[in-house]
């Protein structure tokens, strides 16, 4: 349309004769802003025209939920009609029956009002059972909240111990080879260094190599305080045949898991209520005593780290 209007001036103003240099810049000028003017009005409509779809949308949703509430009243309705047509048939036989002999409406009379008074009995009971149902209902949707409150913070957890191993992972890597893994099952982490790491023979001395590994396991801890950590001696079945220090193997894989503890309490920022030693002797190994690969295996120091779990627990009572 500004295209016509302009074409019109135009071949106006050429038919006149001549145009003037002011009287064209003008023309041009008036023409370049219809043209912003229809821009203007095209991103407007464009707009108006993402806003409907919107709005469709939006009404399609609340169409969709005014369906579904008319199909409860109605359901509701039905169920209304049902009880409401006993009723009247129920009133019915009552106006007939007083139409009988005495005798009769008296008996159907009584009867009746047995019936009748069956029916208030019921529909208290089924209001008792509807507030039942309303009030489990209400359980129901709290119990659905708390469950997913839970899943969070399993999420959490699970996400946190991933982190925390590979942050250990990470601060461990130098000696990974070296009778050392990290890894992460059923929600837990569990670094294992095999003796040969850590001490000598029959010693529950930490070497040097074994202590900087100790170490740098302490640096990640300190940064994690809500981790439980428990350290674990292992040794391999072959008796301990040293001096009367030890009872055996079950006190020598104690007194390593101990000094284990030792190290890390040199990091200030390891709470000691996190941590827990235990010997376990030769009776959890992870590989066969019948091999010396095996032996070297089950010679080891496992850290096992788990998160606290206050808050499941809470919400598991709750639930």
């Amino acid at each position: 349309m500004i295209k016509r209007i302009v074409c019109v001036l135009l071949v106006g103003t050429v038919m006149s004769s001549c145009v003037s240099s002011k009287v064209y810049k003008d023309l041009e000028s008036k023409y370049a802003d219809l043209k912003r003017a229809n821009r203007r009005m095209q991103d407007e409509f464009s707009a108006l025209e993402q806003s409907n779809k919107a709005n469709e949308k939006a009404l399609e949703q609340l169409d969709e939920q005014y369906q579904k509430t008319l199909a409860e009243k109605e359901a509701l309705q039905a169920k209304y009609d049902a009880a409401l047509a006993n009723y009247e048939n129920l009133k019915n036989s009552y106006d007939a029956l007083e139409k009988n002999s005495s005798a009769a409406i008296a008996a159907n009379s009584k009867r009746n009002r047995e019936l009748l008074s069956q029916l208030e009995e019921k529909e208290r009971a089924l209001a008792q059972e509807r507030t039942r149902l309303d009030q489990l209902q209400r359980d129901l949707d709290a119990r659905s909240q708390r469950i997913d409150e839970l899943e969070g913070l399993i999420a959490a957890k699970d996400a946190k111990m991933q982190s925390l191993k590979d942050a250990i992972s990470k601060a461990l890597r130098n000696f990974e080879g070296k009778g050392l893994t990290v890894e992460e099952r059923n929600g837990k982490v569990y670094i294992s260094m095999e003796n040969k790491l850590l001490f000598e023979s029959g010693s529950w001395a930490v070497g040097g190599q074994g202590r900087k590994a100790v170490k740098q396991l302490g640096n990640v801890l300190g940064e994690n305080q809500d981790i439980a950590v428990l350290i674990e001696g292992h040794t391999d079945n072959v008796p301990y045949t040293g001096n009367g220090q030890l009872s055996g193997n079950w006190d020598l894989s104690t007194k390593r898991a101990t000094a284990i503890v030792n190290i890390l309490l040199e990091n200030t920022k390891i709470d000691p209520q996190n941590l827990t030693a235990a010997g376990r002797g030769e009776f959890a190994p992870v590989a066969s005593n019948e091999s010396s690969e095996g032996k070297s295996r089950n010679r080891r120091i496992e850290v096992i780290l788990t998160p606290k779990l206050d808050e499941i627990t809470k919400l598991l009572n709750d639930i």
